[in-house]
């Protein structure tokens, strides 16, 4: 069996990676186990340093070097001193250099770098129908629909501070809320459906079903 941590951001993303992408990779015989940031001494959750970042990663790396260590962070809102961010191109180009460099600072040997570009918000409009079990405003899925079509991908929505993803749900669909509505609407979806429309998601998902048939770190 392969063994993954996953650093997250939040809840949201914990129960993503419990219950959307576990059931896929247990499949393949990679367990993976989500941990939550912490951002003190009591609080979890958030992004809040580049420092507290890499001291957990890096902690982690080495304290399960049979394990491989992995992280699920939004490349909107993350920290200024994170390596990379003032990397010239667009957002896209932009969030691979902050990936590349990264990987390239914590050198483990069993870390994989990954941010999602831009947020865990994104990955929802892969499908914005699913948007339609949850919420009875009128509208909503043709106004989420009409905004994903503007867009090469998810991926490509922005990382304005008005028009990220969430932004843009927000404005739509005043009640959604990350913790209650993300990962249920995300599960809807499902992991098929958001890898066939996130390349750079998809391309994350790839690298660990690639460990299975490695094994250990």
């Amino acid at each position: 069996m392969t063994r993954v941590h996953i650093f997250c951001e939040g809840q949201t993303e914990d129960v993503f990676v419990r219950e959307v992408l576990g059931p896929h990779f247990q499949r393949l015989n990679i367990w993976l186990n989500p941990i939550i940031i912490r951002t003190g001494p009591q609080g979890k959750g958030g992004v809040s340093s580049y420092g507290k970042i890499k001291w957990q990663v890096e902690n982690k790396c080495k304290e399960d070097a049979s394990a491989w260590v992995t992280t699920l962070l939004d490349f909107y809102g993350l920290p200024t001193e994170f390596p990379a961010m003032e990397a010239p191109g667009d957002s896209i180009t932009r969030a691979k250099a902050v990936e590349e460099a990264f990987q390239n600072d914590i050198a483990q040997p069993n870390f994989l770098a990954n941010v999602v570009v831009h947020e865990f918000e994104g990955l929802l409009f892969s499908a914005p129908y699913a948007f339609s079990d949850w919420f009875d405003e009128p509208g909503v899925v043709a106004e989420l629909t009409e905004i994903r079509r503007g867009f090469d991908s998810p991926e490509h929505i922005n990382e304005g501070l008005e028009t990220a993803p969430s932004k843009r749900i927000l404005a739509v669909c005043d009640t959604y809320d990350k913790v209650t509505h993300g990962s249920l609407i995300a599960l809807d979806i499902g992991l098929d459906a958001i890898r066939q429309e996130c390349p750079l998601f998809d391309a994350w998902v790839g690298r660990i079903e690639a460990l299975g048939a490695r094994g250990g770190a």
